[in-house]
């Protein structure tokens, strides 16, 4: 898989009040769409590092859906607390879902960019993250998004998350050991990084093949971009 490369529109979207993302170490790899971070973050030391380490990649490759032989990378820079990304969520994904992921079209994978000006983001793409680990990462992407408005205004939002990460389906013990652990911010840390060193300001982000789409865009732009992707990837492969 080729690296991503970042690029920035100017369309709706959540900003840090900085004007910036959190800090993050400025070294960075290019990464791939279907490896956010396992590989690029150093090993975990200690008689541990083998298991964390495979958790680490179980939850990386728990973010991404659709067929392998997809012939469409979908990547979206996302966070969780993000009310725009809540109505691409709602108004876009599914369709984009129902006739491209499920169709074996095209691959998604989550990225995740949470906002400082977002308390609870980074906690909830922790718990997503420990959710994927158990291959529940949807199923707990759908439900942060659809009970955002009720968790964004808790003082904690702790008790909201376990709950909703139990009625996923994750196995209560690991996924609360998992969180206990704060393993996950290796990925968020590699996440992140990667994001603000190729430009990411702000969410939802998108990634069509080598397109890219910032913000809040019509259903038809994605479908568009789709298939622009679509007939460079049939180009490429003489079908």
């Amino acid at each position: 898989m080729k690296p991503l490369v970042f690029a920035v529109l100017v369309l709706l979207g959540c900003r840090p009040s900085d004007g910036g993302s959190r800090s993050a170490p400025s070294s960075t790899s290019g990464g791939a769409p279907a490896s956010a971070t396992a590989s690029t973050t150093p090993a975990v030391q200690g008689p541990d590092s083998a298991r964390n380490d495979s958790l680490l990649m179980l939850a990386d490759a728990g973010r991404i859906q659709g067929a392998t032989s997809a012939p469409v990378w979908l990547v979206e820079v996302s966070d969780f607390q993000c009310p725009y990304c809540k109505n691409w969520h709602d108004d876009v994904y599914p369709t984009i879902k129902r006739d491209y992921i499920d169709r074996g079209i095209v691959r998604m994978a989550y990225v995740h960019l949470p906002l400082n000006i977002h308390p609870h983001a980074e906690a909830a793409a922790e718990a997503s993250l420990c959710a994927a680990a158990q291959n529940r990462f949807w199923p707990l992407h759908d439900k942060l998004f659809a009970t955002q408005r009720l968790w964004a205004p808790m003082p904690n939002a702790s008790a909201m998350f376990d709950s909703l990460a139990i009625s996923s389906g994750v196995n209560a013990a690991q996924w609360r050991g998992c969180m206990r652990s704060q393993i996950m911010r290796r990925i968020i840390v590699g996440d992140r990084t990667r994001a603000a060193s190729s430009g990411v300001r702000s969410t939802p982000s998108f990634f069509v093949g080598d397109e890219a789409i910032a913000g809040l865009a019509p259903l038809d732009a994605y479908r568009q971009a789709i298939e622009r992707a679509r007939a460079k990837s049939a180009g490429r492969t003489g079908q």
